[in-house]
C-alpha cells in the first residue's frame, strides 16, 4: 500500500487483499509494537533506520506510533519468508 504525504490517503493495490482492506486500522504505540514483533526499542529503531521495518509517524511532540495495517503487513511478510 503507498501512502501519498500530503492528504493521507491510502492507496490499495491490486494485491491488497479483501481481509486486509477491512483490518481496523489504528496507531499502535512502541509497547504494543513490542509485544506484536517480539522486539525491544533499539531493534525496532535499527531496522527503521536500516530501511527492513515500517516507520514511525509522529503523533504527538514527544510521541510516535505505528500504522496498525503496515505493521501487520510487515509480520505477514514475514511469516510468508518462512514458508
Amino acid at each position: 500500500m503507498k501512502r501519498q504525504k500530503r492528504t493521507g490517503v491510502i492507496k490499495m493495490n491490486q494485491q491488497t487483499t479483501f481481509s486486509e482492506a477491512n483490518i481496523e486500522r489504528r496507531m499502535l504505540r512502541r509497547p504494543e509494537v513490542e509485544a506484536k514483533t517480539g522486539f525491544k526499542r533499539a531493534h525496532i529503531y535499527n531496522l527503521m533506520s536500516l530501511g527492513k521495518f515500517p516507520k514511525a509517524i509522529r503523533i504527538g511532540v514527544r510521541a510516535v506510533g505505528w500504522d496498525s495495517v503496515e505493521i501487520e503487513q510487515w509480520l505477514t511478510e514475514r511469516r510468508n519468508e518462512r514458508s
